[in-house]
Order: structure tokens, then sequence, then C-alpha cells
């Protein structure tokens, strides 16, 4: 079977409606990739003028999108896709004699393909994440064997590694690798567990308790699959599940690597979540919000940066015992 791709140019105010109205129009698939290539600044007044901005997209606040965007859609090749687009055009407030340009594309064994751009990641020498279609490396290690299927979290974003790093270095997993004993047998909590990569392995790394919670209940479905592809115990809950019900209580290690406003609304809930003299773990944080993150936390435990890639950090610090 063959495939239609459609490219269409637009500006960030449009991207995102026309991508909804070309899946309504008949489109089987629909993404927005930056038009000029990926180069951007992210908000820097001495990036070069040829760069582009990058908004980075926080659930229930900016739109994900690039100063210049390029729609691309894919249509079977029986579809009307001249019609389909001056739909679209029609639906997003744009002119329906919108200039686009067709290419045609060979069917292929699109899960394949994409499993083939998640290879196994080595976090640390005792810690690898491995896609549940690859063989483990290394065998002895501490594999976390995940498919992410719909859910955020394959260990490939520095947000992820940072927190998986934190875990690693600081939970207890067998004699040789004891970490402080304030930390052995530590009850973990995974506040946007996606994939649930961080929860897993925390089990997995020594940890007592495990929660994770979740926005989106077909992550907690992911997650659930996840821990038993690991033989792991984890209680995965939808974030609107009354707290004492997903036995929240306090944790001894509250981990949540959403984006930076969102963690900044949850600083109370996250901070009642933590024991006093446990530790706060916060990640998709770009360095330039570290100091507004942790303001926000500031009422309850003084964070810091533990680690930093690229653009992003991890910070973490202990919850007060006063507040």
């Amino acid at each position: 079977m063959t495939w239609t791709e459609v490219r269409i140019e637009t500006d960030s105010a449009h991207a995102e409606l026309l991508s909804d109205a070309l899946m309504e129009a008949g489109a089987v698939s629909a993404s927005i990739e930056d038009a000029n290539g990926g180069a951007f600044a992210e908000n820097d007044a001495s990036a070069d003028a040829g760069a582009r901005e990058l908004v980075v997209d926080e659930p229930g606040y900016a739109t994900p999108l690039w100063s210049d965007c390029a729609v691309l859609a894919l249509f079977d090749e029986a579809s009307a896709v001249a019609a389909a687009v001056k739909q679209a055009a029609k639906a997003a407030r744009l002119d329906t004699d919108i200039q686009y340009s067709v290419k045609n594309i060979a069917d292929q064994d699109w899960v394949r393909n994409t499993q083939s751009q998640f290879p196994p990641i080595s976090i640390s020498k005792r810690l690898w994440v491995v896609p549940s279609w690859h063989m483990p490396p290394q065998p002895d290690a501490i594999n976390l064997l995940l498919d992410p299927g719909q859910a955020f979290g394959t260990g490939s974003h520095p947000t992820t590694k940072l927190c998986l790093q934190w875990l690693d270095e600081h939970l207890m997993c067998g004699e040789e690798n004891a970490a402080p004993a304030s930390y052995a047998g530590a009850s973990v909590l995974d506040y946007g567990c996606g994939s649930g990569i961080l929860a897993i392995a925390a089990a997995k790394l020594g940890a007592g308790r495990v929660v994770g919670v979740d926005i989106d209940t077909r992550a907690v479905a992911t997650a659930k699959d996840n821990a038993q592809r690991n033989g792991v115990r984890v209680g995965f809950f939808a974030a609107d599940t009354p707290l004492d019900e997903a036995q929240h209580a306090r944790f001894d290690v509250c981990v949540a690597n959403i984006l930076a406003n969102p963690l900044k609304v949850l600083a109370p809930l996250l901070a009642r979540a933590t024991r006093p003299g446990g530790v706060l773990v916060l990640s998709g944080i770009l360095h330039a919000q570290a100091d507004d993150v942790a303001q926000a936390y500031a009422p309850w435990a003084q964070l810091s940066v533990f680690r930093r890639e690229q653009e992003w950090v991890c910070l973490a610090g202990t919850r007060s015992e006063r507040a």
C-alpha cells in the first residue's frame, strides 16, 4: 500500500488547529515539526536572528510550537487529499487555497521502525533500560524491561535519565551497592508516572512501598503492564484516586518528572506527600526555570540542582521537619 504525505507550512497560531482539522478530514495521522529543521532559541534574546523560538509544552498551559511550523499529515492512497486539505484549512480559519506539497510513501512496518529508534540505554554501570523487544546487553545488570506504549518515559530523554540517576545513586540494592541508610527500603511516590519507568526502577533498586500516579488512564494501564513484565509490585493509580485509597500518606522519596509550571502548581500536594526528612526529586525543568521552581517549594524544602544534562536539570532537597 502507498501512503500520501501532505506537508503544509503555517504559523504557530494555526498549526495545532490545522493538525486536528486534518485528522477530522480523514488523515490517519498528523504531526507538527519545526519548519526550519530544528534550529531554535529558547527565549534567548542573544540568539542568532535566524533561530526560531520553541515554546515548551506544559499540560494545560502553552502550546508546543515553533514560530514557523510544518504540519505533516498521512492519508491512505484512496483519500481525496485536495478536498481534505481545503476542508481542514477552512476549519483552521486559513485560506482554503493554502499551498501544500505531497509525496508518496511506501508502506512500512511502522511498529518495527519505531522500535528500532529505541535501543537499550545505559543509565549507570548497574542500571539499564531495555525495550521489551530487545535482549539485555548485560544480563547481570539491573534491567528495566520497558514497553512505553502510548505513555511518556523511555529513558532516552535527559529528564528521565536524571531521575533514574538520582534513584540509582541513592536507593539501596545489595550490600555492595549500599546507599545511605535513610534510603534503604525507602517508600517512593512517582507522581506523573507515565510508562512507570521511575517507579519500577525504584522497586528494582531496593525501595519498599512504591506508588505511581498519572492523570492519563492509558499511562496507568501501561505502567501496570510494565510492572508485571519486571516482576515488581507497584501500586499504580489515576491522579483523581483519593489519597487514602492510593495509600499516598507520606513517602520517604517523592519523584516527579513533569514540567516546570505543573510542578509549581503541585508544590503543596507533593510537599504533603513527602514525610518530614524525606526527599523531593523534581525534573522536567529547564536550567533557566530552576530558581523559579525551587522558590515554589521554598516553604517546604530547600531544593538545589542534583545534576544537569543539556538544558535540563533535576532538583532535589530534603523536606523540612517544621513546614
